[in-house]
């Protein structure tokens, strides 16, 4: 079950990256539970290495949790609220089929929560190329609420402050 996506945002106003390390093209489907986002390998990305005409494997880690920070900003524009601020904690057992990805393919990221627990949340993300699996993983992510963020990011903030 997806959304229709016309009157949604860009994928890049939806995640909290700015340009050049904003490394996803287009989100193409949203939904409670996952996202399906694309990449264009080339030359434009940050990581493209020009000698291999190539962006290297270990980069489809952050296509990953790009993904997932899409994901996220959707649901949080849903609710008009800003895209959260993320923080990848972790990426269990990824496995790659390639060491790197090549100019002019398309990659298909897709990502599922598996759970979500007071903002922790684990996500289950594979990497396709026309309908082959180059890449899987598990992603743990936090994603603090505005609240707890105010706070996280506040507390060093107040001890400096004389009172």
């Amino acid at each position: 079950m997806g959304t229709h996506m016309t009157n949604i945002p860009h994928l890049h106003q939806l995640i909290p990256h700015d340009t050049p390390m904003v490394l996803v093209d287009e989100l193409i489907d949203v939904g409670e539970e996952h996202v399906h986002c694309r990449v264009n390998i080339n030359e434009s990305c940050i990581f493209f290495d020009p000698e291999t005409r190539s962006i290297p494997g270990h980069v489809g880690i952050e296509f990953m949790a790009q993904s997932v920070a899409g994901w996220a900003g959707y649901h949080a524009w849903k609710q008009d609220k800003p895209s959260p601020i993320g923080f990848l904690l972790g990426c269990r057992r990824y496995q790659t089929e390639c060491s790197a990805f090549n100019e002019g393919d398309l990659l298909d990221i897709y990502a599922e929560r598996l759970m979500e627990n007071n903002g922790m949340a684990v996500f289950t993300c594979r990497i396709e190329h026309q309908g082959t699996v180059l890449a899987t993983c598990q992603l743990n992510a936090f994603v603090p609420s505005p609240e707890k963020l105010d706070q996280m990011i506040g507390n060093s903030q107040e001890n400096r402050n004389p009172s």
